[in-house]
């Protein structure tokens, strides 16, 4: 594959899987381990995205918990055991990755999810074999934050900014790519919505996976030419 290849680097949650009845299914069974009820109204998705340390340390707070290190150590335990399989990804991503791998570009998971969950899901629904690479958070890392992760990826694969774009359904992916000289697709299926994306400065918005692969690779042509 040609070094001049684009690089396209892609969030989990929200924008290639819908994983939230596993994830809020683990949440809530950490809090009751905790001795807490989360509301059953509680609007989940719209937590799905940031660290799962600062998701936690907002819904302990108004128990005056401070446990947050204990509740992610329960929750992981228990995404590891049920809710990772608890997903699935959107109708048309798997067509989407194949055309854009197919069409030469070069694929990168960047996720704050952790990256042996993230590998297991790619994994179980035979998406891994598309990726380049597979990058999330990690033990002793600092790679929780989209900045230095999506920093890490272009440091470990010596990649060009201008030659690459980030896909995310939150504002945290738009923020991390420009915070790295990258520009940002915001894919309008997750659980980000379009205010959000157009707040953080997304330079381009997708409505459904079947346009993709035309934006990603419009998006890194532009930018070979700028």
């Amino acid at each position: 594959m040609s070094s001049d290849a684009p690089s396209v680097l892609l969030d989990l949650d929200g924008t290639l899987i819908d994983s939230l009845p596993g994830i809020e299914a683990s949440v809530r069974a950490a809090f009751r381990t905790l001795g807490h009820e989360l509301d059953p109204s509680l609007d989940m998705a719209a937590l799905i995205g940031p660290p799962t340390e600062v998701t936690m340390q907002l819904l302990l707070a108004p128990f005056g918990d401070d446990r947050v290190a204990e509740a992610v150590a329960i929750y992981r335990a228990d995404y590891g055991r049920t809710g990772i399989y608890d997903s699935h990804p959107y109708p048309g991503i798997a067509q989407a990755l194949a055309a854009m791998k197919q069409s030469g570009a070069r694929l990168y998971l960047a996720t704050s999810k952790r990256r042996d969950f993230a590998r297991r899901i790619l994994d179980h629904l035979d998406l891994a074999a598309l990726f380049d690479g597979i990058h999330g958070a990690e033990e002793g890392r600092d790679l929780d934050h989209k900045p230095e992760l999506i920093a890490d990826v272009i440091a470990q694969h010596t990649l060009a900014p201008d030659r690459c774009v980030m896909v995310g359904d939150r504002r945290y992916d738009v923020i991390g790519a420009h915070a790295n000289r990258m520009r940002a697709i915001g894919v309008l299926w997750g659980y980000g919505t379009r205010k959000e994306l157009d707040s953080a400065g997304a330079d381009d918005l997708v409505a459904e996976p079947a346009g993709l692969p035309a934006a990603v690779l419009a998006m890194t042509a532009s930018g070979r030419d700028r």
